[in-house]
């Protein structure tokens, strides 16, 4: 089991969520996820839930998170003190588990959270009558048309913004970013009374420490799939190799782009200072951020980006994309550079290698941000949301 302390939370952190859930009467949350974890394409939201369900089940409430099948995975199995069920793939879970959940099926929950992860579970439908808070990241937008064929694309596109939601127009939504809050109320009309900020944590295994590179290194982090653009990544990268020869790049992560991005690698006959080295762990990641002299991200859509402030605890600032969330997890000129457009990814990557003063300085802003961010605080935000709703239908 995880220690709380390893994700920043101390005894009485855990204890003031016990005392919440107790309150409110929640002993049992069911969590519907599409992934969980232990998949291999799992990025930041299945971090995000499994941190949360992991304190929560650490405060003696007993989580149970529906989820779909990953490859040599058990289909029951107990993690950091929540249970974890699989019964179903990547689309029959959506039905799968909603119906399990509504039958009581594994013992009948008190409270659901439903991870809304661009095809939603519809609980409003079905579980209208129970305390229940969903977990929406950011707007998936033109993610359908980057993963999906056409047609299926369209019906995602369509579920999205027409049909969903009118049916949670009174749920209450869980977002990690004001900046995500506007463009969730905006594009979903969504009421932005219902909707509550509360920013994901930063583990506190990422801190300052290490030597930085001698020469300048360039790391990114995240699935290889179209949304993270690593691909334009890649190109602006190429673009300040011209003039920072000794420039390197690490793009850690794996996904079904690698062959893609290894092939433009080839192209750019830049296999020999750009690496792929797929998915690593805690120790070699946290050595790429201590090394590294800016984290870059050209990502189309993200809740908040999670990288960003790991390695802003590091010390180590950002080059990313003005989007929601990270417009929150950057402060624009202070802690790192957004960038409007991919001719401004090389120009500001270039401006952060080159000044050492000002590189300086944005990783010790970079670093004090960080510093506001705990999972402890996550967990507890999050369940406040739940155990109020839970309050309100009791005095209803």
């Amino acid at each position: 089991m995880t220690d709380p302390a390893r994700m920043g939370a101390g005894s009485d952190d855990v204890a003031q969520l016990g005392d919440i859930a107790a309150a409110a009467g929640l002993r049992r949350i069911a969590i519907l996820a599409w992934r969980d974890i232990d998949d291999p394409e799992a990025g930041g939201s299945e971090i995000h839930a499994s941190r949360v369900a992991a304190l929560w089940g650490q405060a003696g409430i007993e989580v149970t998170m529906r989820t779909s099948y990953a490859p040599g995975a058990a289909q029951v199995r107990w993690r950091d003190g929540y249970r974890v069920i699989r019964k179903a793939g990547r689309y029959l879970v959506f039905p799968r588990a909603a119906f399990s959940e509504m039958m009581g099926w594994h013992g009948a929950s008190d409270a659901l959270v439903e991870i809304w992860n661009g095809m939603p579970f519809f609980s409003p439908v079905w579980a209208a009558k129970r305390p229940r808070a969903v977990w929406l990241h950011h707007v998936h937008d033109s993610m359908w048309e980057m993963t999906l064929p056409p047609r299926l694309a369209r019906l995602g596109r369509s579920i999205e913004f027409q049909i969903a939601p009118p049916i949670y127009r009174r749920s209450r939504i869980v977002t990690l970013s004001e900046s995500s809050k506007e463009e969730i109320a905006r594009r979903l009309r969504l009421r932005p009374s219902n909707i509550t900020v509360v920013p994901p944590g930063v583990d506190p295994t990422f801190r300052p420490g290490g030597t930085r590179d001698q020469s300048p290194l360039v790391v990114a982090v995240g699935r290889l799939v179209p949304v993270k653009r690593f691909d334009v990544l890649i190109d602006a990268l190429a673009e300040v190799k011209v003039r920072r020869p000794e420039l390197r790049a690490v793009i850690v992560g794996e996904g079904y782009e690698r062959d893609a991005l290894e092939r433009r690698i080839a192209e750019l006959d830049a296999g020999g200072w750009i690496s792929l080295p797929g998915r690593v762990d805690y120790a070699t990641l946290l050595d790429l951020y201590r090394r590294a002299w800016v984290l870059a991200s050209a990502s189309r859509h993200e809740g908040w980006g999670m990288t960003i402030t790991e390695a802003a605890a590091c010390q180590t600032p950002s080059v990313a994309t003005r989007i929601a969330g990270h417009s929150d997890a950057i402060v624009d000129g202070t802690t790192g550079l957004l960038v409007d457009d991919d001719k401004g990814l090389a120009a500001s990557l270039d401006r952060v290698l080159r000044d050492d003063a000002f590189r300086a300085l944005l990783g010790k802003n970079a670093l004090e941000h960080a510093s506001k961010f705990t999972w402890a605080a996550t967990a507890r935000g999050t369940l406040e949301v739940l155990a109020a709703e839970a309050q309100r239908r009791k005095t209803a």
